[in-house]
């Protein structure tokens, strides 16, 4: 069986690395730039420290920083429009998961014109031409965006999510400078802290999984489980690990796909509008037991790799019980809740939850099958 690797053509890391974006501009002859970009991050100042480091090197750039936190199709039509009025070489994201993955849906469609409609590029889209030059700036650290296939997109029309995956829309060029992401509220901190963590997780027990995408997930479980508990405390070390450990976490899931969790967290904030790292953080215990009877010796892996000790004869049912404490415990530290208190008074439709979840295209990554009335049985156990 051939596995495939795709990763950016280049990234930079570390402190001030966000000052290697003009050079990388300036090498590849762009000299027009769609910056996108959402209004707290204009408003925090942090979109400007990129934008003055364009100006300083004398390359034009327009701003679009209508990004929503769950990027809807309108979000995406709206900055194609601005990208073909303003005709730019390229687009610079700088943002998390929201503003990267509208970017990706932009730079996608700016080169393949017949995909307008970015319905259309749901689930294996079939574009025949690499994206506009995309420049990812990461400024949180959880999603991975800026080195994967894939991006998320919400039907506000529909109240759904969907996943498109595209070799074509991968950053030509990532910036992971921990610098941008050291001031993140504490709450965000905890809830990109665990979607990363799922990222790492569900890419080691997808079914896809091999091993290389393997070496990276497991590494991400490590440097994540061993610093996100001091990241949310603020810790500038551990930010600044985080930023790393989501990122490998990025380089194997991206390369081998994901599982339930997220096939369910979409839903939930299509419907709810519920930050996408909250549902995925919620989900993660009850999807965890769910696929532990389909998890082989997986369990006790991911147990090592966050630090818990596991016996050279331990059973299966220890060191799956271990993984799953260590990963409550974890959670719990960090402040993660074990339901979702804000939909708490909503009128809630499981059927459609479930129905949604089942057509999600992370679903068939999941190492065991589920049923429609045991997703509303896990969607009950986190919302009523």
């Amino acid at each position: 069986m051939a596995n495939r690797m795709i990763l950016n053509e280049t990234s930079w890391f570390g402190s001030g690395s966000i000052k290697k974006l003009p050079e990388e501009l300036k090498n590849r002859g762009i000299e027009r730039v769609l910056v996108i970009t959402d209004a707290g991050l204009v408003k925090a100042k942090i979109a400007s420290k990129v934008t003055q480091l364009l100006v300083s090197n004398r390359i034009v750039y327009q701003i679009f920083d209508k990004v929503k936190s769950n990027p809807s199709i309108l979000n995406v039509k709206s900055a194609v429009e601005t990208a073909m009025q303003f005709r730019a070489d390229a687009i610079v994201a700088v943002g998390g998961g929201s503003v990267i993955d509208t970017a990706k849906a932009v730079s996608i469609i700016c080169t393949n014109p017949d995909f307008s409609d970015v319905r259309k590029l749901e689930g294996l889209s079939k574009t025949k031409a690499k994206g506009l030059p995309l420049f990812a700036i990461s400024t949180t650290s959880g999603t991975a965006a800026e080195v994967t296939i894939n991006y998320v997109i919400t039907d506000e029309t529909r109240q759904r999510k969907f996943v498109c995956i595209d070799a074509h829309d991968i950053p030509l060029v990532a910036i992971v400078d921990p610098d941008l992401s050291a001031k993140m509220p504490e709450k965000l901190c905890a809830s990109c802290g665990m979607d990363a963590l799922v990222h790492a997780i569900e890419g080691y027990l997808t079914k896809a999984a091999w091993q290389m995408t393997d070496m990276y997930c497991l590494e991400a479980i490590r440097i994540i489980s061993a610093n996100i508990k001091d990241a949310v405390k603020g810790k500038a070390a551990a930010r600044e690990q985080m930023a790393y450990g989501q990122y490998i976490a990025g380089m194997g899931f991206s390369n081998c796909g994901l599982g339930l969790v997220h096939a369910m967290a979409h839903p939930l904030s299509a419907v709810f509008d519920i930050p996408h790292g909250e549902a995925c953080a919620v989900l993660l215990s009850p999807v965890l037991k769910f696929n532990a009877p389909s998890s082989g010796t997986k369990y006790k892996d991911i147990a090592l790799a966050m630090g818990a000790k596991v016996g050279a004869k331990a059973t299966a049912a220890t060191y799956r019980k271990t993984c799953m404490t260590a990963v409550d415990k974890l959670l719990k530290e960090c402040g993660i809740p074990k339901k979702i208190e804000s939909v708490k008074d909503q009128e809630i439709d499981y059927d459609f939850l479930a129905e949604s979840a089942l057509k999600d295209a992370c679903i068939g990554g999941n190492p065991k099958e589920i049923s429609k009335k045991k997703l509303i049985e896990i969607y009950k156990s986190i919302l009523k």
